[in-house]
């Protein structure tokens, strides 16, 4: 196929237009996949730090009936 002059260059716009749509797309992607794993973190940690407090008062609850 033969492309005029005007042609190539509208193709290569368009190329470029696909180019910075796809880059945008994967940018939002991976900010997506950060925040969520960001999230899933912090919410393991809280699970994490409750869970420690937990033993931790039922420790020292031990530890008074002991005393007595």
């Amino acid at each position: 196929m033969v492309f005029a002059s005007g042609d190539k260059s509208g193709n290569d716009q368009e190329e470029a237009k696909l180019q910075n749509a796809s880059k945008q797309i994967v940018r939002a992607a991976i900010e997506q996949a950060v925040q969520q794993l960001s999230q899933e973190s912090q919410q393991k940690e809280k699970a994490t730090n409750s869970s420690v407090s937990l033993q931790l008062e039922r420790g020292q609850l031990t530890k008074k009936h002991e005393k007595k």
